[in-house]
């Protein structure tokens, strides 16, 4: 599976931004996504997760209230959706393919290339 994640770009805070994921040679409907990020000079996090069925979803507590993620299986699709933007949001951030809806890394087996996220504040 390859995956494109797209979205990205310099907002000022308090503005908004949705992410995309898209994947392609695989569908993604079997798996959990998750959402990770990781600040200049920081290791990288997770965000937040979402099930195969989209019945689950967990947040790291920092984006709890601000961001939401989804997805749409028929698109092949995962999005993050993010209100609220904080100076402390700023990130690449990373689509992955798990095996479960988890906070892990090693849950994941598949990862985007990254879309830059800046928050001016």
């Amino acid at each position: 599976v390859q995956l494109q994640a797209s979205g990205g770009g310099l907002v000022q805070a308090g503005g908004s931004l949705k992410l995309s994921c898209a994947a392609s040679g695989d569908t993604i409907s079997n798996y959990a996504m998750g959402w990770f990020r990781q600040a200049p000079g920081k290791e990288r996090e997770f965000v937040a997760t979402i099930s195969r069925g989209a019945d689950t979803t967990y947040y790291t507590d920092s984006v709890k209230g601000r961001f939401t993620i989804s997805r749409d299986n028929a698109k092949n699709t995962v999005y993050l959706q993010m209100n609220s933007l904080k100076p402390e949001d700023t990130a690449v951030y990373y689509c992955a393919r798990g095996r479960a809806p988890r906070w892990t890394e090693s849950t994941y087996d598949a990862w985007g290339q990254g879309t830059l996220v800046t928050v001016s504040s």
